[in-house]
């Protein structure tokens, strides 16, 4: 789950970007949007939500919300995406540790939310 201020924002982009890591939106209301995986549409697995509190929203420093992928081309194209429709590169897409097999990229969303996709496919 992460927090938004400004939820018609975050659904435009959690909509395109989670289609590269397989989810769908199942769920919506005034407070929170609900992605599940695109073949079982009962689960919500991920949520984007206005803070209950009534607070803005924030994103954690350290925090980080990562989606296991099958293979490094979705990994490339959540980040290539991720930038396209508003978020920013914290880590282009490559091996971590170097000569590692674990491939990662990392992006911030419109409101600071730090968003990792990786695999450990060696394709």
């Amino acid at each position: 789950m992460v927090g938004t201020n400004d939820l018609k924002l975050s659904e435009e982009f959690y909509d395109k970007l989670l289609e590269t890591v397989g989810l769908k939106k199942i769920y919506i209301d005034d407070f929170c949007i609900g992605y599940s995986q695109q073949e079982d549409s009962d689960e919500v697995e991920f949520y984007i939500t206005k803070p209950a509190n009534g607070k803005p929203a924030t994103f954690g420093n350290g925090t980080q919300i990562s989606f296991l992928t099958d293979t490094r081309n979705q990994v490339e194209k959540f980040h290539t995406l991720g930038i396209e429709i508003g978020g920013t590169s914290e880590g282009m897409p490559g091996t971590r540790p170097e000569g590692a097999s674990t491939y990662y990229s990392y992006i911030r969303d419109p409101f600071g939310n730090k968003i990792c996709a990786y695999t450990n496919s060696e394709y």
